[in-house]
This record gives C-alpha cells, structure tokens and sequence, in this order.
C-alpha cells in the first residue's frame, strides 16, 4: 500500500460502506491574515481572462512518481503507451491529506508544484486538499480533538507556504457532505479556515466541494454547507468530486447553488465540475454492483460504467460536450472549468494504480 494514497482517503470506498520553509511560513501567514476573495489563478499574465481565473494559461500535468501513472506511460510502447497518454499527458488534480506530516507540507506542496508545472511560473497546477481527519464515517461520530484542530490549521498553513505564488486551482475537502452528520460545525469551522487561508495566496483560486445533486443533499442544504465552510472567501464550488453524474445535470444543480448563494448575499460564485470518470454517467443506485469501484465500460457504447469523460478544459460550453442548449448557456455563465478531480484509474479511487483499468477507461472514453 502506497504511503502516498492511503485507501482510507478514498472517499469513494467509505461512501460505498455507508450507503450499502519559515519565511515562506510568516510572509503566507501574514497575507492570510485578510480575508481577501480566492486569488485569480491567471492574475497578471498578458490577455489573461477576467472572467474565469483559469482560462487563458497552460495546464500542467503531473511528471513525478508518487501516484505511479506518469511513469506507467514512461515505460509503455505502442498503442499502450499512447492509450496511458490520455491520462498520464492530462492535468490532473493530485490528493493532498494528513498522510504527508504537518512539518513535511509545504515541501509537498512545491514539490509537486514544480513537477505539475514544469517550473513554468505561469502554468496551472491543480490540487485536491483532503485534510480532515477523522473523516467519512468517523466524522458522523466524532468532532476532531483540540490537537487534530490544531494540527490541520497548521498543516494547512505550511500547505499554503509551499503553495506561496505558484498558480494553483485548489479543490477544498471532497466529500463534504459527511459534515452534515459531523457532532457539531467544527468540521465546518475547519474548512473555513482553510478557505480563508488559501484564498489569501495571491494566485490559488479556491472551489469547496459543493456535493451532488441526488444523495444526500439538496441545493438549500448544500447553500448552507458552502456558507458554513467558508465560501465567501472562495471563488466557488466543485461538483461530482467523488461521483459518476452526468455533467449536464450537475450543471443544472450548480446552478440551483449559485442561484441560492446571490439569494444569501454572496453574489455570483462559479463552479468546476469532476468529468474524470462520467462518460457513461450514472448514479448510486443505478449501479447493481460495487460502487465504490465500478467495473469499467467494455467500449464507448457501454452504459452505466467508469469511464473517461470530458477532458479536463476551460471551454466548458462547447457544442463537442453534448449539452443541452439551457445547459451550455449554464456552463457559459458559471462553469469555470471541468476538472479530473476524481481519479477512477485507481483501486478505489485511492490505491494502488491499476493499470488494467487505466488502459479500459481510455479505450472505452467516448470522448
């Protein structure tokens, strides 16, 4: 089992259960100090989009070894290697949780960042935070102690340090909606915390899971969820983190999200959306089988199975998607980008890298 991907931070796996440095430090934690809106990822580039901070840059994508998916087209040949290509060459979001130690975080944090991008000062790193701990089930028994509070406002500060002024689209605590069973908001209070402290960074454009549209939770409950974690430091929400939807319809609800934050006050908050394994959408209790690690789709005709879907992009209304006309005018408005936040090439989701799968969901994608 990989120190890297825990099978205890596959969100995925627990869902399926439960249904069936020190400069850097102070120079980050004195700007986080403001509550300042989530900095626009493409800030200060020549022509760089005002509407959408992450349209207009390059996407990196990851070269390093921690996940094993890079190096598994490294040594790949043929077809195989260019079918691996499809999503060893696409950005990706990497998972970043308590398994990399407080003190170690902001190191991860460059690291990373430096492999993502290459070392391009303008390109785009994308990152997934899944820092609470306890979480999933344990979160619906159990608040953090006073030291694991502590531990996660430090871990994210040194986080945030590592970060500093890279260019980083930030996906905040997947699966939230276990806070809803959390003893008390301290689950909340937590990821408002982080919110706060990232969107402080001058370039990290933050989006806080938001849910899905059919379990457990509606619009106005997922409206109070964001208003207690914290988005009204964040540019918005993501969507479908963990999650086999189709976009079209979680476009429709993101839309009921953003229609229920102008109603709270917050204005207009935009969206991402995780398209990394819908490309034969369906919903938990289509499945007839295990869900929390869904067989993958025999060929691009299949249906009701993993697979690729829309390749991670900025031009979220495209006629290409197969959206409806009312759904290509939401992506148009507040769809920031589709994102692979999800990461079904994966046992679990989590680990270890299944190769078999990977070459499945690129040779069944129908996109």
């Amino acid at each position: 089992m990989s120190p890297w991907l825990p099978r205890s931070s596959s969100p995925r796996a627990a869902r399926s259960r439960a249904i069936a440095t020190l400069l850097a430090t102070c120079a980050v934690l004195a700007v986080s100090a403001s509550a300042a809106l989530a900095g626009p990822a493409n800030g200060g580039l020549p022509g760089a989009s005002r509407s959408n901070p992450l349209a207009g840059m390059p996407w990196g994508h990851y070269t390093g070894t921690m996940d094993g998916v890079y190096p598994a087209w490294q040594n790949a040949r043929g077809a195989r290697q260019r079918l691996l290509a499809r999503i060893a060459l696409r950005p990706l979001a990497y998972w970043f949780g308590s398994w990399f130690a407080d003190w170690y975080a902001p190191t991860a944090a460059r690291e990373y960042i430096a492999s993502d991008t290459g070392g391009n000062p303008n390109a785009l790193a994308q990152m997934a935070v899944f820092r609470l701990d306890k979480w999933e089930q344990a979160a619906c028994t159990d608040d953090p102690s006073r030291a694991a509070q502590a531990s996660y406002r430090r871990w994210v500060d040194n986080f945030a340090a590592g970060i500093g002024a890279s260019r980083v689209a930030l996906i905040l605590q997947p699966d939230l909606p276990f806070a809803l069973c959390a003893p008390t908001r301290v689950p909340l209070q937590l990821v408002a915390y982080a919110a706060k402290t990232f969107s402080a960074l001058p370039h990290t454009t933050v989006y806080i899971d938001g849910g899905v549209h059919w379990f457990p939770m509606r619009s106005d409950q997922a409206v109070s969820m964001l208003e207690q974690a914290g988005v009204r430091y964040a540019r918005g929400f993501a969507l479908n983190t963990t999650e086999y939807d189709a976009t079209g319809a979680e476009l429709e609800y993101g839309a009921s999200i953003v229609r229920g934050l102008q109603a709270a006050g917050y204005g207009t908050k935009h969206m991402v959306i995780n398209t990394a394994q819908n490309g034969a959408p369906f919903l938990n209790g289509q499945y007839h089988g295990n869900v929390g690690n869904p067989r993958v789709c025999a060929n691009r005709h299949d249906a009701i199975c993993a697979t690729l879907g829309i390749p991670p992009t900025s031009d979220t209304a495209s006629p290409h998607w197969g959206l409806t006309g009312a759904q290509r005018s939401i992506a148009a408005r507040y769809a920031d980008a589709y994102l692979w936040i999800g990461r079904p090439w994966l046992d679990y989701g989590s680990n270890p890298l299944d190769i078999a799968r990977m070459l499945g969901l690129s040779a069944s994608s129908p996109f």
